[in-house]
């Protein structure tokens, strides 16, 4: 059996080291030099030669969660005695990683994969070199795709935005604070890009307005030159006017609205489809219902995502080459539709069909019970929880807390 992992980032690199572990030979296609995927820092934006670039990493950049839960069940991130530390590091980890367990012999990298298709049993690849401009097919058995879903913007519709004479960016193509010096900067988004770029970037700017439409943001959490506001209702050539009726004229409109799930080398022939950022049909978000020879590895978002990207690996790798059996579709099809209702009852909506946080947990251990695999240590989604609310509750000094994980169940802080 061949198996194909699209991206050596977080996901592919587990995904790899897991199907090895079961004695497979993956080919792993990696579009950049190197392993690491988002967390490679890449000073370029927009695109080059004619490719996006990939990576939304920000020079300088400090992770928003602890060190302690971003690493892989049985392979920690190194004794360090900060939590919250550099992309650098990230980078260093994951590269050890894939040293630990030989795993850069299985991955082509410099490779574009331009088109994934379903051709009588098996998944045809076409691959551009990006060092000889070659092409070339490949056909394989199985599929992972792990090509990650921070590097796609996804923008929101306002009023009258084409009329606006300033700058626009997305988080996606900031790397420093050049930009804002001096400058009255509008941030949209209300997730923790948004609460914490706005804080960043008011370090080079005159002043930034955060508009979002979250309850209980306190304003206590930000430095003095940030002020909130509710969502922009219309732009107008200078500035905007907002839902409660003020209005703002600035110099550069900020977008922090999130990634767009994008798969764009995925033939209509693959079965999968994102309506509203939700991708379907999924089995337990990973297994391509109508194609169960391909999965997903890391959708989920507000997780411990290492930590359950190597759980999703071994969960669907059990059906891929293990002895654990799929339902019928008609049965994988009932299962997904029944839990996306529960969501739908609770009052999500469709874009939010990825989103765990403090579900996170009851995910694990679906996976677990239904795959017969070993679970994640329940530590990880209680510090997971703790260090979101710290986050949310001390945004300027979140990063000083150090953490310590005692067993299983139980935490520490440190200072």
């Amino acid at each position: 059996m061949s198996l194909c992992i699209i991206g050596a980032g977080t996901a592919g690199l587990c995904c790899a080291r897991r199907a090895v572990e079961l004695n497979q030979t993956p080919t792993v296609f990696e579009l950049s030099n190197q392993v690491g995927g988002t967390w490679v820092y890449d000073k370029n934006t927009g695109t080059v030669d004619g490719i996006d670039v990939h990576s939304s990493m920000y020079a300088n950049l400090r992770t928003n969660l602890p060190k302690e839960i971003m690493g892989y069940p049985d392979f920690e991130i190194g004794a360090k005695k900060e939590s919250y530390i550099s992309s650098e590091d990230i980078c260093a980890f994951l590269n050890l990683y894939a040293d630990h367990f030989q795993l850069r012999k299985h991955i082509k990298f410099n490779s574009y994969v331009i088109r994934v298709l379903k051709k009588r049993e098996k998944w045809q690849v076409l691959v551009k070199n990006l060092l000889t401009n070659n092409m070339e097919f490949y056909y394989f058995d199985k599929i992972l795709i792990a090509n990650g879903h921070y590097h796609t913007p996804n923008y929101i519709q306002i009023t009258n935005a084409n009329l606006f004479r300033g700058q626009y960016l997305h988080s996606h193509d900031y790397r420093n604070n050049d930009l804002f010096h001096g400058k009255t900067v509008l941030v949209i988004g209300g997730g923790p890009s948004a609460l914490d770029l706005s804080n960043i970037i008011s370090k080079a700017a005159k002043q930034v307005v955060l508009s979002h439409h979250l309850n209980g943001i306190s304003s206590s959490i930000f430095f003095k030159n940030v002020v909130t506001k509710p969502d922009v209702k219309e732009f107008t050539e200078n500035g905007a006017y907002f839902m409660d009726g003020s209005y703002t004229e600035f110099d550069i409109v900020f977008f922090c609205t999130g990634y767009k799930y994008s798969f764009p080398f995925l033939s209509v022939t693959s079965g999968i489809y994102v309506e509203d950022n939700c991708v379907q049909m999924l089995y337990k978000q990973c297994i391509n219902i109508r194609n169960p020879t391909m999965a997903f590895i890391g959708l989920p978002f507000y997780v411990c995502a290492a930590q359950m990207m190597d759980l999703q690996a071994r969960f669907v790798l059990s059906y891929f080459f293990g002895t654990n059996k799929l339902l019928s579709s008609t049965e994988m099809t009932a299962d997904t539709l029944q839990n996306m209702q529960k969501l739908w009852e609770r009052g999500y909506k469709k874009r939010q069909a990825h989103m765990l946080g403090i579900d996170q947990m009851q995910y694990f251990n679906e996976l677990a019970e239904t795959a017969k695999i070993g679970n994640i240590k329940p530590v990880m989604a209680k510090l997971h929880c703790e260090s979101s609310n710290c986050f949310n509750e001390n945004l300027i000094y979140f990063r000083d807390d150090i953490f310590k994980i005692i067993d299983s169940e139980t935490f520490i802080k440190l200072n």
